[in-house]
């Protein structure tokens, strides 16, 4: 909670608060989110106030303000409607706030993942390596529930829609090549139970038996390999250089600088002179399947 504890609430009378979600490391770069935490600064140093006297003001936690302002927390409702009260704005804040809330399921995205995905639907290659769950474009819709609901509450359900959309690029006339490797942990990980998860392993042999989609595994007994670092997604395109996105521990990043993507390249080919053949590749899956 962002109240402050150890004051009364303010006179505008709000009601208790919500329990908000914690501070993050990277910002937000929800257009909404952005423009919120702009005119909160703007109308903040135009009344001449500190995010200290506001904070103390408004009766929340000094270092809320400025999180909200730097975008690296989300206004509350009850944030957006005591600034309203405070700043007699006519509701402008509760507004905004508004608009936070309908696209707040694209808010909790990791950075750059949002600018990702129009580059996706525009790739005619894609090279994907995952390392602990089986990469988005390739779940099914009860696996990316289970992962996708263990954290993203009352958004799951518009999450999982969009990440079944994605899928779509598999269906088009001219779909694009796609190269899939798992960390053979990825299939041995039993996600959502038996039911969940042997209907997940068979969508990837089903995959993997498309003509432009190729499937290959790292088996455990390789040991130490570059992929380890984190998951990774290559966007190559027709007229224009390739593009990466990198995830790991929970952060994701959108790589477009040459020397970057060049590095995300050279761990590809490093991690996939470890896979299997592809025909080994899927009599694991198989042996994975069987095992659950």
């Amino acid at each position: 909670m962002h109240r402050r504890q150890d004051r009364p609430h303010p006179a505008h009378g709000c009601s208790p608060p919500e329990v908000a979600m914690p501070a993050r490391s990277e910002p937000y770069d929800g257009p909404a989110i952005v423009t919120f935490a702009k005119e909160l600064e703007w109308r903040r140093k135009q009344a001449g106030l500190s995010k200290k006297d506001l904070a103390e003001k408004l009766g929340f936690a000094d270092s809320y303000v400025g999180q909200v302002e730097l975008c690296k927390n989300l206004p509350s409702e009850e944030f957006a409607n005591a600034l309203d009260t405070f700043f007699q704005v006519d509701g402008l804040f509760s507004r905004l706030w508004g608009r936070i809330n309908e696209t707040r399921h694209l808010s909790i995205l990791p950075p750059g993942f949002p600018e990702y995905l129009g580059y996706e639907e525009k790739a005619n290659h894609i090279r994907v390596f995952s390392t602990n769950l089986i990469s988005g474009l390739f779940q099914t819709e009860a696996y990316a529930n289970t992962i996708i609901s263990t954290t993203m509450g009352s958004a799951t359900g518009k999450l999982v829609a969009e990440r079944m959309e994605r899928k779509s690029i598999f269906e088009q006339d001219d779909p694009p090549h796609t190269f899939l490797v798992l960390d053979e942990s990825v299939i041995r990980r039993n996600v959502g139970g038996k039911e969940v998860m042997h209907d997940q392993l068979t969508h990837l042999l089903e995959m993997g038996r498309r003509e432009r989609c190729q499937l290959q595994i790292v088996p455990y007994d390789t040991g130490y390999h570059a992929g380890l670092t984190g998951s990774f997604i290559l966007l190559g395109f027709e007229d224009g250089p390739e593009i990466a996105y990198t995830e790991s521990s929970g952060e994701g990043m959108l790589l477009k600088q040459r020397d970057r993507v060049a590095l995300q390249a050279v761990t590809w080919d490093l991690v996939q002179g470890h896979t299997l053949s592809v025909e080994e590749s899927l009599a694991m899956i198989r042996d994975a399947m069987e095992r659950l």
